[in-house]
């Protein structure tokens, strides 16, 4: 079965005959290690990339502070899905309210104005895959590098949504004002 350019055909992920992959290729990422950046209110670290899967997948784990979160948003390039290993989230997508918890699985489709908070008192942690890849060019233009991961997490601050407006439309990403 091929959906936008990924086989699953043998039952396990890989780019399709047309694209150039190093999917299949083993790669391990050490908790605490990987290229990480700072959002606002959340730490996300690097786990896999277009680079590395042929423009296929970004996945990443965020860690999210109580308080953070995203602004609406909408991707219209690519779909998004969360799979919450720690905490809670209340997420957004499009006039619906999911309360999310370890465990849960939530897929927000492109095209549909989404965003999630953590209302809870302690991080939430979330294991992200982007399909295709390519918006993690957009958080490594906005985010700030994260050299040190005990740090605590920044506050959106006006020079971030300064940039994060002005790189989101090379990403196809809108940006909403707050609900």
């Amino acid at each position: 079965m091929t959906r936008q350019g990924i086989d699953l055909s043998n039952g396990i992920l890989s780019a399709a005959p047309h694209q150039t992959s190093t999917l299949r290729q083993a790669k391990r990422v050490p908790a605490g290690t990987g290229t990480a950046y700072w959002g606002p209110g959340e730490l996300m670290t690097f786990l896999l990339t277009g680079e590395e899967t042929g423009g296929a997948i970004f996945m990443s784990e965020i860690s999210v502070a109580p308080g953070g979160g995203t602004p609406p948003h909408i991707h219209h390039r690519e779909d998004e899905t969360f799979r919450l290993l720690e905490g809670t989230l209340t997420i957004q997508v499009g006039g619906d309210t999911i309360t999310a918890s370890a465990g849960d699985f939530a897929f927000r489709p492109r095209g549909i104005a989404h965003s999630f908070k953590n209302a809870g008192d302690c991080d939430a942690k979330a294991l992200v895959l982007i399909t295709p890849a390519g918006l993690e060019g957009f958080f490594k233009e906005v985010f700030e590098p994260a050299t040190d991961r005990s740090a605590v997490p920044p506050s959106a601050t006006k020079e971030m949504m300064d940039r994060a407006r002005a790189a989101g439309p090379r990403y196809g990403l809108e940006l909403l004002p707050p609900a």
